[in-house]
């Protein structure tokens, strides 16, 4: 890439302190654009910040509290004059026997995973109409497209991830608001290190993926760069699967 495909541009990125969130902020750097990276605690994005601090700077948000969406949009709006990409990447994943779990747990994951997304989508669409369009990538997962077990709740949550996104890109598409997907399979990730660190559980979890590996963070870069540039004026609404062919092998 020319590391000036997104020159000018504006990305908010949740969930940005570690794994696909901040290599999606990184490359967004790279590639000239002007980034918020948004966690619960700043003191965990200062990694990230280091990368470039002149286009990368930290934003504390809890996905959990209803008033951090609008805020954090517009202190994104504050600091660089507009907002031009919104990537919602923050999420939770419980897992646990369904017939057991504390229903606070299906709630928990509903607010961090559906509702904050929607209400980040809210407060970054109205800038979008103002100014004429705008991007909005979601990150979802493959287990938004299957079921899996013990992760009832969380691939509940990405299943209503994809819908939000293909009913948000219908009714915005008017207004040059381009809304897409990505659904991730198995990366090497913080969030895999259970099985990434353990022999055996690696080997049966690669054993299911037809390129015989886990994503590295960083090959998610070229897609979120593709949804978030002008390439994609004409693509919205959908969703783009990236998991080695897990989810469309027989």
């Amino acid at each position: 890439m020319s590391g000036q495909v997104l020159a000018g541009r504006v990305a908010l990125v949740t969930g940005a302190s570690r794994g696909l969130g901040a290599a999606i902020a990184g490359g967004y750097a790279h590639e000239g654009a002007q980034v918020v990276g948004a966690a619960r605690s700043t003191g965990q994005l200062q990694q990230l910040v280091a990368q470039d601090p002149e286009r990368i700077s930290a934003l504390q948000l809890d996905a959990r509290d209803p008033r951090s969406a609008t805020q954090a949009v517009e202190e994104v709006v504050r600091r660089h004059g507009r907002i031009d990409i919104l990537v919602n990447n923050a999420g939770i994943a419980p897992a646990g026997d369904f017939l057991t779990q504390d229903p606070a747990v299906w709630r928990d994951t509903l607010e961090v995973n559906v509702i904050a997304p929607m209400l980040l989508a809210q407060a970054a669409g109205r800038h979008f109409v103002e100014q004429g369009g705008g991007k909005i990538i979601n990150v979802a997962s493959t287990t938004g497209l299957r079921g899996k077990p013990v992760l009832v709740g969380y691939s509940t949550s990405k299943g209503a991830v994809l819908r939000m996104t293909e009913s948000l890109a219908a009714e915005w598409a008017r207004h040059n608001i381009q809304v897409n997907a990505i659904a991730p399979g198995a990366f090497s990730t913080e969030a895999q290190r259970a099985v990434t660190e353990d022999a055996d559980l690696l080997a049966k979890r690669v054993r299911r993926i037809p390129a015989k590996r886990m994503g590295r963070p960083e090959e998610i870069i070229p897609l979120a760069v593709l949804l978030a540039s002008a390439g994609s004026d004409f693509i919205t609404g959908s969703t783009f699967v990236i998991d080695g062919g897990e989810a469309g092998k027989l």
